[in-house]
């Protein structure tokens, strides 16, 4: 089984490498992070490098297809060669998912008309603005194998999901101890309904 995770300059890391935590460890799994160039490529931070193993030109078809989000994302919403990639590739996947805000580049490829799909809560509009219906759950499962996550966190509940999809509920569950993801969060502030006004207002003077 062959996984392609799309990564690009100011890709989000948790995005890609959350879920590849977990995808990782199925049974016969090849994990192929594919870029444009062959060029290392810098987070969105610009701290965390990654060498990809192959360029989009060279990864035709896969059975997973993984497009992380964050603020490269929005910036190759126009990109005609990185859209043109993603349906390709989309059209030989058994499923075809996004973290965060990588489900804008599903919608600019023109994949979630008319589908229901999350994102992060910032990017609701842009979301909407390609015909998919925002639905503020984690994780969504759409016919024709897609699946988007809410943002960057939840791509591992996603691939926790497609884990099951694929190997089933017992290889799922051993992967979730094995990454010892039990989450106990200090803090009830994980989505922009419970949020305290103090927090949004943070990140909005930032």
């Amino acid at each position: 089984m062959r996984i392609a995770v799309a990564v690009f300059d100011g890709f989000t890391s948790l995005d890609a490498v959350g879920p590849y935590e977990v995808l990782r460890m199925l049974p016969g799994v090849e994990v192929v992070f594919a870029a444009p160039t062959a060029a290392p490529v810098t987070d969105d931070a610009g701290w965390l490098t990654l060498v990809p193993s192959a360029t989009l030109d060279a990864t035709t078809t896969a059975d997973v297809l993984l497009v992380p989000g964050g603020p490269g994302a929005s910036r190759n919403l126009g990109n005609e060669a990185l859209l043109d990639w993603i349906r390709r590739v989309h059209a030989t996947t058994t499923w075809t998912t996004s973290v965060c805000t990588g489900s804008l580049l599903l919608g600019a490829a023109g994949l979630l008309d008319g589908l229901s799909a999350t994102t992060h809560w910032s990017s609701v509009g842009a979301l909407e603005s390609f015909g998919a219906t925002y639905t503020d759950r984690r994780v969504v499962e759409q016919p024709g194998g897609i699946i988007t996550s809410a943002g960057v966190s939840s791509g591992i509940d996603m691939a926790l999901r497609l884990a099951e999809l694929i190997e089933g509920r017992v290889a799922a569950e051993a992967f979730q101890l094995a990454i010892e993801y039990d989450p106990q969060p200090p803090f009830d502030a994980g989505s922009y309904a419970k949020a305290p006004q103090a927090a949004k207002d943070y990140l909005a003077a930032r």
